[in-house]
């Protein structure tokens, strides 16, 4: 895994047919740190993730993973920076195993080579074991052994869910965009994420950055929160002082002036 580093994001704008949906916005991401963004439907979110994956190209502004420039590479490149991500949507092989699935996740660590995959040699045989092994080990910290064997399209979806955080953690990032962790999730699983994000962060030392509704998961563990709306941000702090903010109370949190 490579060392995580400062996520730095300078006046990132983006337009959908004249309409802004990101509009001059910047933040920074700290290695080590749970960094979350909140907002009402449309206010941008999934599209900062889009942006820093490369799914989208800017209208204008940076984005710098330490001293990678990320708008210099194409988005099948980013992994190799050491980030990863979760969808808003599962995007999993639904008729293949959860271990099929992790061990697609281990494809940016994975040297190829036509004859010796061939013959399986010895050095062959010896990096599918240690492929093995790194998936092991996320099953063992998401506590999702139960499932090894099983097919996507048979698991109940809190599983599911759990299961694209495990293919994601595969790839070893060192920074991890997560896309709405506990949407369609009950009390009782969103608390069983909670427990994982913070293995996640302190066990395996990756920075975390979260879209997400439920205000809740966000007080418990992010170390920072930014609140935008209609693509603009109202503002950035501990999470506390910006649920207390009256602009994100009236944009978000539904609060009457």
């Amino acid at each position: 895994m490579s060392a995580a580093q400062r996520l730095s994001v300078r006046n990132l704008s983006i337009e959908f047919g004249g309409v802004h949906a990101v509009e001059d916005v910047s933040f920074d991401v700290e290695p080590g740190e749970t960094f979350a963004i909140i907002g009402p439907n449309g206010a941008g979110k999934s599209t900062i993730f889009n942006l820093i994956s490369r799914l989208y190209e800017p209208t204008s502004g940076t984005i710098h993973y330490g001293e990678q420039d990320l708008l210099a590479l194409p988005a099948h490149k980013v992994v190799y920076t050491g980030i990863g991500r979760t969808f808003q949507n599962i995007e999993l092989f639904e008729q293949a195993t959860v271990l099929q699935n992790l061990l697609v996740g281990r494809h940016a660590h994975m040297r190829r080579n036509p004859f010796s995959d061939f013959l399986f040699w010895p050095g062959v045989r010896g990096r599918e074991i240690a492929h093995r092994r790194k998936v092991e080990d996320i099953i063992d910290l998401l506590e999702i052994a139960q499932y090894r064997d099983e097919r996507i399209a048979d698991l109940p979806y809190g599983a599911r869910k759990n299961v694209e955080l495990a293919r994601a953690l595969c790839a070893e990032p060192s920074l991890l965009l997560l896309d709405e962790p506990a949407s369609g999730l009950n009390n009782e699983e969103t608390d069983d994420i909670s427990f994982y994000l913070e293995d996640v962060k302190h066990d395996l030392g990756v920075t975390l950055v979260m879209v997400e509704h439920d205000m809740n998961l966000v007080g418990q563990v992010a170390d920072r929160v930014m609140a935008i709306n209609d693509g603009r941000l109202l503002a950035i702090g501990e999470p506390d002082d910006v649920r207390e903010n009256p602009e994100v109370q009236r944009a978000y949190l539904g609060v009457a002036e």
